[in-house]
């Protein structure tokens, strides 16, 4: 690696910005958010990041390197070739605050949308197999880093937000979904306020997510079977006509 690197940073807010070029000593096994701080140290010292445990588990640092979204704090600068510039900017769903600092806000309106787990009411004691506890435990490794919405084209290129929860809260769906103890249907709220139709299932989610959860095969389709099976399927809805309740 050279020993020098060249950055070109996003300066701004959500009104108007620009890219700025840095030049950085590089030391071996630097990561792109330690560069970023170095920038902070030596250049830029009211440059805006948000960062925490510089680990890979709080999700804090997400942010577009190269056009791709990463978590900064796993994004090695020996990824890059020697002699071209880094170009880092802000995850592009969603409104920037300052420089690489971004409203993630609405995500959490989201989340208040879905309801909590409803235990089965049963008077035997709850069975289930290592099977169907094994399958709801991937969803639980999502940091909420949120890079699964920003490369999503729904929100990113189409802005349906107002229409569409995207997959990170699909993952979260189907953790509730899928427990084996849970009795609540969501599938009215999956079709109608999250929009699951319009995802068309480009892996473009599972390929940005950190924790290598699977969230197209594991969780999105599954989900879209369920409302199909619920709102489509003719047999469905004869068994229904016939046996309601």
């Amino acid at each position: 690696m050279a020993d020098d690197a060249t950055l070109q940073i996003y300066r701004g807010d959500d009104e108007q910005g620009e890219m700025v070029e840095y030049t950085i000593p590089v030391a071996p096994g630097m990561v792109v958010l330690d560069a970023v701080h170095t920038v902070q140290a030596t250049h830029a010292p009211d440059l805006g990041v948000r960062w925490n445990c510089k680990a890979g588990k709080c999700g804090s640092c997400g942010g577009e390197v190269n056009g791709k979204p990463r978590l900064m704090c796993m994004d090695r600068m020996d990824n890059y070739p020697d002699g071209e510039p880094i170009a880092v900017r802000p995850m592009k769903t969603f409104p920037v605050i300052k420089d690489l600092v971004t409203d993630v806000s609405w995500n959490y309106e989201v989340n208040k949308q879905i309801p909590a787990f409803k235990p089965r009411q049963t008077d035997d004691e709850p069975r289930f197999s290592q099977e169907e506890a094994d399958r709801v435990q991937e969803f639980r490794k999502c940091i909420e880093c949120f890079l699964c919405q920003d490369v999503c084209h729904v929100l990113r290129e189409h802005g349906e937000q107002a229409n569409f929860a995207g997959p990170r809260f699909f993952v979260r769906a189907a953790a509730l979904e899928m427990h084996p103890l849970d009795d609540e249907n969501r599938a009215g709220l999956l079709k109608d306020e999250m929009g699951i139709g319009y995802c068309n299932i480009t892996k473009c989610c599972t390929e940005v997510c950190p924790e290598s959860i699977k969230i197209t095969d594991n969780a999105i389709i599954p989900l879209k079977e369920r409302v199909v099976d619920e709102f489509y399927d003719p047999v469905q809805k004869l068994v229904r006509l016939i046996f309601p309740g």
